[in-house]
């Protein structure tokens, strides 16, 4: 099992509120609703910053995170390469996110405690 971690950044003009509302309550479905996508993603989760928490290091620098887990690396590529994947979702992405101030990374979980 891999998981994709995505920290966003909002788009240039959008509130860390309107991004985290579209994000939240658009962005959320419509993954949901494209089985060509999702039939590869073992669990989704969006993780919104809490309001008046302080941030630690650079965390400051991103509106969220996303951590998308997929049975292998074969499984990630193969979704992120779906055709509806390009058409619908990465097409939504632009609307809100800066992808290019945005990092992603794959990782392999060692649980701790």
């Amino acid at each position: 099992m891999v998981k994709f971690i995505i920290c966003a950044k909002r788009k240039e003009g959008m509130t860390h509120e309107e991004f985290s509302a579209y994000w939240r309550n658009h962005h959320g479905p419509l993954v949901r609703s494209v089985p060509e996508f999702i039939r590869h993603v073992r669990k989704y989760v969006q993780c919104h910053l809490v309001q008046g928490a302080l941030p630690l290091g650079a965390a400051g620098d991103y509106d969220g995170v996303a951590e998308l887990w997929f049975d292998s690396l074969e499984s990630l590529t193969t979704a992120f390469n779906e055709p509806r994947y390009l058409e619908i979702i990465r097409v939504d992405e632009l609307k809100f996110a800066d992808l290019g101030k945005s990092i992603s990374f794959v990782t392999e979980e060692v649980s701790v405690v």
